[in-house]
């Protein structure tokens, strides 16, 4: 189930879908994603594919956690120090994130997902991150502003709010739509109000939900 062979399996899918950064491939091959799933679908954990962790939200597949995290660090051309991220669920790409970026923030309206992924991530040894339980389509204004964002549910538009919070020259990796949903990348130029933004790829993401926390 865990063995190298079945990971090193689940890396050269990634490779023939395109992913390249070979920072993101190491960590997704060292990243224990059984770790991020209950007992009973561990045995699915290097499959390339999204799996339930409860509470209605999904454990995003490997190719979309490698593509998102590849398209964030090369739009930024160095290593992010302050990176936002919206939606923390089962904690798997706060994991890949954390050992990539200086620190993260991270933002989950689930108190009980978040919990599990605070405890997941302190036995892996990671120490940058920071949580908040709150509204992810909000963002973490007292946080910021970032280098970069990355979202791990769509909203219907792209929120202004997060918009906002990008540094000078910030980018952010996020999924937008209703039926039909695609990625973006977002680049904020300079230190103006004016973005840059190029839609990606088709994508299927459970939506960014305002207003609640629970």
């Amino acid at each position: 189930m865990t063995s190298q062979r079945t990971r090193e399996r689940l890396i050269q899918r990634l490779v023939d879908q395109g992913v390249a950064d070979l920072r993101v491939l190491d960590v997704i091959r060292n990243t224990p994603r059984h770790w991020f799933l209950d007992e009973a679908l561990s045995h699915r954990a290097y499959e390339d594919s999204a799996l339930p962790i409860g509470y209605g939200q999904t454990l995003s597949q490997p190719y979309i956690v490698a593509r998102m995290t590849e398209i964030l660090l090369g739009a930024c051309g160095k290593k992010p120090e302050r990176v936002l991220e919206v939606g923390t669920g089962s904690g798997y790409q706060t994991a890949v994130l954390a050992q990539l970026v200086e620190q993260v923030y991270s933002v989950e309206r689930i108190k009980p997902l978040q919990d599990k992924a605070r405890t997941r991530l302190r036995e892996l040894g990671l120490h940058n991150v920071v949580f908040s339980h709150a509204d992810g389509g909000l963002g973490w204004p007292q946080k910021g502003p970032f280098d970069a964002i990355l979202s791990a549910a769509a909203p219907r538009v792209i929120p202004e709010d997060l918009k906002q919070q990008l540094a000078p020259g910030g980018v952010m990796v996020i999924p937008a739509g209703g039926e039909q949903q695609s990625l973006y990348l977002v680049v904020r130029d300079g230190d103006s109000d004016t973005f840059i933004t190029q839609e990606l790829e088709p994508v299927r993401f459970v939506p960014l939900l305002s207003g609640t926390t629970r």
